[in-house]
């Protein structure tokens, strides 16, 4: 087994590859999510929902080009999968997992794995809230 820095060292490229993407990637979310909102005034959160729609076509083409057709370097598909998508949105990748469990047939997992995000993650959210709200008064 290597030391964590030797792996860490070795890995190095690897981080700077996604640390990359994900830089572009949250500079994109933002750029887009601003113009829409400029654009398009709601009280529906437009600009997020189009952000997390678009990562989720956008995951779906690398999946397919990077994973199963493997016309995507590992390095190429690091840079736009976990880098720049993960950044843009990771309801993307939420979405992609929970796909690749349905279609392994896991459809209880799936189901578990789907509601119990959304309604786990809008708790955390409230509780997080709730905490710091107490906290700071």
């Amino acid at each position: 087994m290597r030391p964590f820095r030797e792996v860490i060292e070795l890995n190095f490229s690897l981080y700077l590859i996604i640390g990359l993407g994900g830089a572009l990637g949250a500079a994109a979310r933002y750029a887009l999510s601003s113009w829409i909102l400029q654009k398009y005034l709601h009280s529906f959160p437009l600009g997020t929902f189009t952000v997390n729609i678009l990562g989720c076509f956008l995951l779906g083409i690398v999946y397919v080009l990077g994973v199963e057709v493997l016309v995507l370097n590992p390095n190429t598909r690091l840079f736009i999968s976990i880098g720049f998508l993960g950044a843009f949105t990771t309801f993307s990748t939420f979405s992609l997992e929970t796909l690749n469990i349905i279609k392994n047939g896991e459809f209880k997992i799936a189901l578990y794995y789907g509601l119990g995000s959304v309604v786990l993650g809008l708790f955390a959210v409230w509780l997080g809230m709730s905490v710091t709200q107490f906290l700071l008064k």
